[in-house]
């Protein structure tokens, strides 16, 4: 057909019905599928693979092939958008009469999230999409809200009352705050709320979707896992994890987040917090040997006068990036209270891939700069090579041996009295220390123990005593003439 040749009237109908076809296209995707609708009303969206995985997951649950979902991701990356603002508005364009809870960690973000979805119900690109889907004419509250054939949003705060409500769909968006992951009592309370409140509200046959960043083991990602795989009568759930950075080694949203910037993340932030947060891998520090309450953590500036410094070494046998670490940590004993017992506070923790020529450097630059009084190292891997050459340039270098059967298990709980009895410290501010700490409360069950190794040649030969004054100094003056200056 030579469109040329039709008649002005007769081409402006064809387009008219093309353009009528386009747009009932667009309509149908957007209606089945979430990703086109998320384009469609959300401007300069930025898509990345894990939109497209959570979209399928969430068109899962629309048509009742998924009634549990848990969908756990790093910070800034998109979560809030599609749990909170996108997903509860497809949801009621699908079924107007739907009744929707939607919580958060506290009720005025929830409320603030109804508005923008009720707001966005009103918007005439959303009509586009949803030509019958209404609000109620007298609906003012953000967070309490109806559609005009029954269908209901209640926007709520984790510990709030939901008490006389029904849901078909509960979504649950960041159920902890940062505050949340200092006390194990707030996941406490979340868990208690949501199994005493929210959970009993679910209509039958309805659904719950949890988007949450994790916090550690007790959070409510955590407690749902540990009940299911306690109880087979537990609600049974889809478990989708994101990490900032892939096992792949490359970042998870290349389109928005760059890996440098996610490594400059990274190294601002005590690891435990990274591991959880943007790894979705938190520490059981429940199962830990050494607690992390029983670190005594040094809040002043400036170092206690020490009267012995020791550095303790766990080698490695090479530098690939497969190998252990080898790890170095330099320990400061001071007593706190004249006539009490010693106590010992860590002053530097390093860890690297190094061969055995760099790691021979480093060792002579850490003495030069420390000046320990003693230097232990495990006759180990290219420890026993490293004591020699230490010792030819006049360092007391000293091969330290466990002992037979002092496995690494073992050794830890030989110390852990160390730390009940509140004897041993750490900067309250470094990250050195908090890299450390971290590592240490996921022993047995974390990704690395040249720390731990490290720590605990130091606490055992701690155990030991017999720390001298160096004679004629004063001890003020002597803690304070070592070149390198504490932080």
């Amino acid at each position: 057909m030579n469109l040329q040749t039709l008649p002005e009237e007769a081409l402006k109908e064809i387009l008219a019905l093309t353009e009528a076809k386009k747009k009932l296209d667009i309509r149908e995707k957007a209606q089945d599928y979430f990703m086109p609708f998320a384009h469609h009303v959300y401007e300069n969206f930025i898509e990345g693979a894990h939109h497209r995985v959570i979209a399928e997951k969430l068109e899962k649950v629309a048509r009742g092939e998924i009634k549990r979902l848990i969908i756990n991701m790093p910070p800034r990356h998109s979560k809030s958008e599609f749990a909170s603002y996108l997903m509860p508005a497809w949801f009621l364009g699908r079924n107007p009469k739907l009744k929707i809870i939607q919580a958060t960690h506290n009720t005025e973000l929830a409320v603030r999230f109804g508005r923008k979805v009720r707001d966005l119900i009103a918007d005439p690109q959303y009509k586009d999409i949803f030509p019958s889907t209404n609000l109620k004419e007298d609906n003012k509250s953000a967070g309490k809200w109806q559609t005009d054939v029954g269908g209901e949003y209640f926007a709520a705060g984790v510990g709030a009352a939901v008490t006389g409500r029904g849901a078909d769909l509960f979504v649950i968006d960041d159920p902890h705050s940062e505050q949340d992951a200092l006390s194990e009592s707030a996941f406490d309370h979340a868990y208690e709320w949501y199994t005493s409140g929210p959970r009993q509200r679910l209509q039958p046959g309805g659904s719950i979707i949890i988007v949450m960043t994790r916090w550690g083991k007790k959070d409510l990602t955590g407690r749902l896992i540990a009940a299911q795989g306690s109880d087979v009568m537990a609600d049974q759930w889809e478990v989708v994890e994101f990490p900032a950075i892939l096992p792949s080694d490359k970042a998870l949203w290349p389109e928005f987040w760059e890996k440098s910037a996610l490594l400059g993340i990274k190294a601002s932030l005590p690891a435990g917090k990274w591991a959880a947060q943007w790894q979705q891998e938190p520490t059981n520090a429940e199962a830990a040997i050494i607690k992390r309450a029983w670190w005594q953590m040094w809040e002043e500036e400036k170092i206690p006068p020490c009267k012995y410094i020791l550095q303790s070494y766990d080698t490695a046998f090479s530098k690939k990036e497969t190998a252990d670490y080898s790890a170095i940590t330099t320990w400061g004993v001071f007593n706190p209270d004249e006539g009490g017992p010693d106590h010992i506070v860590l002053l530097d923790a390093q860890r690297g891939r190094w061969n055995f020529p760099e790691l021979k450097e480093k060792a002579f630059d850490e003495h030069e700069y420390w000046e320990p009084d003693m230097v232990i190292i495990e006759a180990k891997a290219t420890g026993t090579p490293l004591i020699d050459e230490l010792r030819l340039r006049g360092i007391p270098a000293l091969g330290f041996s466990p002992g037979k059967g002092k496995d690494k298990v073992t050794r830890m709980h030989m110390v852990a009295p160390l730390f009940e009895a509140g004897v041993v410290w750490a900067p309250s501010d470094k990250k050195f220390a908090d890299d450390l700490i971290e590592e240490v409360v996921s022993f047995p069950n974390g990704d690395y123990d040249d720390f731990c190794d490290s720590m605990t040649l130091a606490l055992m030969r701690f155990r030991q005593g017999g720390f001298v004054s160096l004679e004629g100094e004063a001890e003020e003056e002597y803690s304070y003439r070592r070149k390198r200056e504490y932080y």
